[in-house]
């Protein structure tokens, strides 16, 4: 079983290849502990920004436990983007419109 302890400071990168992909690495790891696989999936890292990562801390889509279990165990967490919205993805004029 993996602690988890109490301050956490990550760094958020957007993806340059998918929109709304955002990946957390632990600050003191890096990059370097991104697997190949996921640095072709994911393309060039942007940085986002750097964040304390609480316990109490309220993420927008995310569960900030997920978050800090992931980079405690394997030093990253990948954020996928939404799924779609199905109203807007049936709207007139989208290219998936019936």
């Amino acid at each position: 079983m993996t602690v988890v302890t109490m301050h956490l400071i990550c760094s958020i990168y957007r993806s340059s290849k998918k929109t709304e992909m955002y990946l957390y690495v632990d600050k003191k790891r890096g990059l370097e502990v991104m697997p190949e696989e996921l640095k072709t999936l994911f393309g060039q890292p942007v940085h986002v920004v750097d964040l304390l990562l609480r316990p109490e801390r309220k993420l927008a889509r995310v569960d900030v436990a997920k978050v800090r279990q992931a980079l405690q165990e394997q030093g990253w967490f990948l954020q996928m983007p939404p799924p779609p919205d199905e109203d807007l993805y049936l709207a007139e004029g989208h290219q998936g419109a019936r």
